[in-house]
């Protein structure tokens, strides 16, 4: 479904991405994991267009992406939740939900789309005309994913879905991630939390300093002994 090739990504001077390259099948979760400045954030933001690569080629269903703006990434079928959740916090709940079917001119498909979020996400039921900003933490996350997922994704770019949140939701969060790729939702995950991500992925890459330096199926990760020893702090 997607295939990253020689991917160099700069911020003015400074080359955050180095040649990454990687690929993720139709129906897989596949984990970036990482130290922090490793290029796992920069590797979403570049495959969702918002920013542009200096070198080497993004291919969506064997179409190029390149130069694609990033509204029309969307209208492909990627979304992406960005690190730190980044809803609008002043607008309400069910505005944020709305602002993610943009690409949905069927208001009544909108509707649907949105009770099918509540389904997913009981907890924001009820809370339609809460401004967003009010939410706590594991509910701004969830109101996030539920906004990627209102424009019917074929690819979901989740970024740091943990971040920030009390153990006994990260576990909620990371259960909901597996129900969504159950109902054929493809995910490329980034996230910090090693474990969580490798025990959830079909596969997983490992990036330092703006490399791919390793890369397996994610229950051989968890067994690595330097992932082991540098990631799962054994």
């Amino acid at each position: 479904m997607l295939r990253v090739e020689n991917l160099s990504t700069y911020y003015g001077n400074i080359q955050a991405l180095k040649g990454v390259s990687l690929k993720v099948e139709e129906g897989e979760i596949v984990s970036l994991i990482g130290a922090n400045g490793a290029g796992k954030t920069t590797t979403l933001l570049t495959i969702s267009g918002l920013l542009k690569p200096a070198e080497g080629e993004i291919y969506f269903r064997d179409k190029t992406i390149n130069h694609v703006p990033p509204h029309d990434i969307v209208k492909m079928g990627i979304s992406h939740v960005p690190e730190g959740r980044r809803v609008f916090p002043r607008l309400s709940l069910i505005e944020n939900l709305k602002m993610g079917a943009y690409t949905i001119a069927d208001k009544s498909a909108v509707n649907r789309d949105i009770e099918m979020v509540f389904d997913t996400f009981p907890q924001l039921k009820g809370r339609e005309k809460q401004a967003a900003g009010t939410l706590s933490g594991g509910e701004q996350q969830m109101l996030a994913i539920g906004r990627a997922l209102m424009s019917h994704p074929q690819l979901l770019l989740l970024d740091e879905p943990s971040m920030g949140l009390a153990p006994i939701i990260v576990k909620e969060i990371f259960q909901i991630i597996r129900e969504i790729n159950s109902k054929g939702t493809t995910i490329l995950l980034v996230e910090q939390n090693a474990h969580m991500a490798l025990s959830i992925a079909h596969r997983g890459y490992v990036l330092e300093t703006g490399r791919v330096v390793l890369h397996d199926k994610a229950s051989s990760l968890l067994q690595n002994e330097q992932v082991r020893k540098t990631y799962l702090g054994e």
